[in-house]
């Protein structure tokens, strides 16, 4: 039957290993997640740390992925492997924690006799986020559009062209020192907070109402600064005390520099569709000043943040069009 064909996704990001299921008619039914655990007062993880963590949680992803089966789709039969292999599609692009998903990924496949597909981790965010925002038809009409990738690693502003085997990226812009997910870990980790600080930041604002707080920020063009909120935010602290209030200074000062980074995309690209991914997307904050613009477009938390569920999507997209060759 249609209902027991299942797609699996794994992607193992320097962050988070995950594991996700699809269904041939394109409906996530399973998205799971662990964290990378990173010592208090470290500021993310080394690769090698990040693939040792990996390889411990893996056979916790995988059980759990079992388990949801066997109560769910007794029948099922898994038709696809995807998994991440790159961080972005450029070449030359490697991270050695993307190995241990590739390894689990050649191993299923080889035990269940099924085909195997590799993604980039980005890819696979921006599958996520067209999924989630209900614009899958930009892929059905093959039109392109201008893709945001904010996280830990990457702050990039993309023009995208879908194919067959997942997306043609150009990057157009973005950071030119470091990434608004770094940015905001350092202000949290200053203050103490568990890294990554963004949920617990973001937590600390959810019984108060903290007025926007003007910013300095650097935006030429496309291009922008962001080594500079570090410092802003340790001079807020140390006059404040106040984590809510530093907190919301450091998500204000992302939202304005993307939006004056959107800005200047719509002016010379004009009013192409944009989506917003990765996980500094997933705050809600910075969503809210970002939706005041035309044709943008976001995905829920869980498909912001580091998640597997885009990269069974496009496996998915990958097996069917296989089949019709």
């Amino acid at each position: 039957m249609l209902e027991s064909k299942l797609i699996l996704g794994i992607d193992t990001s320097n962050y988070t290993t995950s594991a996700a299921l699809c269904t041939l008619e394109g409906d996530v039914v399973l998205n799971l997640k662990k964290l990378l655990p990173v010592a208090e007062g470290e500021r993310g993880l080394r690769q090698s740390d990040a693939l040792f963590a990996h390889t411990k949680n893996l056979p916790v992803i995988m059980d759990g992925v079992r388990e949801f089966l066997d109560r769910n789709y007794p029948d099922r039969e898994i038709v696809a492997v995807g998994y991440s292999k790159t961080p972005r599609d450029i070449e030359g692009s490697y991270m050695p924690c993307f190995l241990s998903g590739a390894a689990v990924a050649s191993a299923v496949s080889a035990t269940l006799g099924c085909q195997s597909f590799a993604f980039s981790h980005q890819s696979g965010h921006i599958m996520a986020a067209l999924y989630s925002a209900g614009r899958l038809d930009l892929i059905e009409n093959g039109e392109r559009f201008a893709a945001f990738h904010v996280s830990g690693g990457t702050t990039e502003i993309l023009l995208v062209t879908p194919k067959a085997d997942g997306f043609s990226v150009e990057l157009v812009g973005g950071t030119v020192d470091i990434n608004a997910g770094q940015a905001i870990d350092r202000a949290g980790v200053m203050m103490g907070l568990g890294f990554p600080c963004g949920r617990e930041m973001e937590s600390l604002l959810a019984d108060r109402d903290i007025p926007t707080v003007k910013t300095r920020i650097s935006v030429r063009g496309l291009e922008c600064n962001l080594s500079g909120l570090e410092n802003l935010s340790k001079s807020l602290y140390e006059k404040t005390g106040d984590k809510a209030t530093v907190s919301a200074f450091c998500f204000d000062f992302v939202a304005d520099t993307l939006f004056r980074l959107t800005e200047n995309l719509r002016e010379a690209y004009g009013n192409i569709p944009i989506i917003y991914a990765g996980g500094v997307m997933s705050n809600k904050r910075i969503g809210t000043r970002l939706a005041a613009v035309d044709n943008t477009y976001f995905s829920a938390p869980e498909f912001s943040s580091d998640n597997a569920a885009g990269i069974a999507l496009l496996c998915r997209k990958k097996y069917i069009d296989s089949l019709n060759c």
